[in-house]
């Protein structure tokens, strides 16, 4: 049987000392039919620079302005051939044969459209972090968490998450996605520009009939925050702007305006707690996430959430039925009811 080509995609943002410490074990793999290729988003440091001095293998395409996450992926993959993308953040740190066990999975049922490893801290490496750990999931109101990872509180990695399996999303940090069906979704929605665009990305898939995996038997580390740390407002605009992103896009209108609605008056409780903690500039954040997404409410540019095909999709897809869908409110469950471990969750209302 031919080895599936693959493409490790990294894109890099002034990330010259992540470059330096992290790309060593990418080019390490083990893969036998493998491309590097960093895609640089117009880097005023000497990343390129330092690319081309020492590591001439590596295939490099330069944008010619700072795209974001979404924009810049998009750009790069445009020029990149292989049956497989691995989208992969600068800060992660990758074992030798990180590749196989993935795509091994993978290959086992045309309908798996994307995966991901179990994603550990790279500074607490007991632990898992924060973007992705073992899977994505996201409860009835669009709020995503992961196995692994509630909102702030982390688990310890114990050998609980070892079995691989569906998933509702993928990180970004970290995401393997076949080549045809990221071209047959789209790619990135542009608006999002970076957090949350895997998500809708996944959940676009889905609603397409595709699965997304989650595949404990790979491990990486990631440094986590390297372009835009916890504590950046910016941060928290994204969030809560993209968040409501996601649900304009992928659910059915009806349900879509119901959600929104609410969402809007639980991201206000958000917003108060923000004043009350003395955050101001966050809570302007989420003002201004709301401003943004009012004005952007009928734009979109990914061709098939624009396409008739996609909306007719869409609406007839039963959300509550997908795999990795929690039915309840993860808000409710961590912050009233105190479940703070995935464990804690009631498998029922998993799907």
């Amino acid at each position: 049987m031919n080895t599936p080509k693959v493409a490790v995609v990294i894109l890099n943002w002034n990330g010259v000392k992540y470059l330096r410490d992290f790309l060593p074990y990418v080019l390490a793999s083990t893969w036998p039919n493998l491309d590097i290729v960093v895609g640089d988003n117009a880097s005023s440091d000497d990343s390129v620079a330092f690319l081309r001095e020492n590591y001439p293998s590596v295939r490099i395409i330069e944008n010619n302005d700072n795209y974001g996450f979404t924009g810049g992926y998009n750009r790069v993959l445009a020029q990149v051939d292989a049956d497989y993308y691995i989208l992969l953040n600068s800060d992660v740190e990758v074992q030798p044969n990180w590749i196989e066990p993935v795509i091994a999975l993978m290959e086992t049922d045309e309908r798996i459209a994307a995966a991901a490893p179990k994603i550990k801290a790279y500074h607490n490496q007991t632990h898992f972090e924060h973007a992705g750990a073992a899977g994505g999931f996201i409860d009835k109101f669009g709020y995503p968490f992961c196995r692994g990872r509630i909102f702030y509180d982390i688990e310890e990695d114990k050998g609980q998450y070892e079995q691989a399996g569906e998933v509702f999303w993928a990180s970004g940090a970290a995401m393997f996605i076949k080549k045809h069906l990221w071209d047959l979704a789209g790619g990135f929605d542009e608006t999002f520009f970076a957090h949350m665009e895997e998500i809708d990305l996944c959940w676009r898939l889905k609603n397409m009939g595709y699965k997304v995996m989650y595949c404990p038997q790979s491990v990486v580390y990631h440094v986590g925050g390297g372009t835009l740390n916890a504590e950046n407002p910016f941060k928290t605009y994204l969030n809560f702007r993209n968040n409501l992103l996601l649900l304009k896009n992928n659910l059915p209108f009806w349900r879509a305006v119901w959600v929104i609605g609410l969402r809007f008056w639980m991201d206000l409780l958000a917003l108060l707690r923000f004043l009350m903690e003395g955050k101001r500039k966050d809570a302007w954040a989420i003002s201004r996430a709301h401003q943004n997404f009012v004005r952007r409410l009928f734009k979109s540019k990914v061709k098939s959430q624009k396409s008739k095909a996609y909306r007719k999709q869409a609406a007839s897809t039963n959300f509550k039925t997908l795999s990795g869908v929690y039915t309840r409110s993860i808000v409710w469950d961590f912050f009233v009811d105190k479940k703070t471990k995935f464990t804690d969750l009631v498998e029922k209302d998993l799907h």
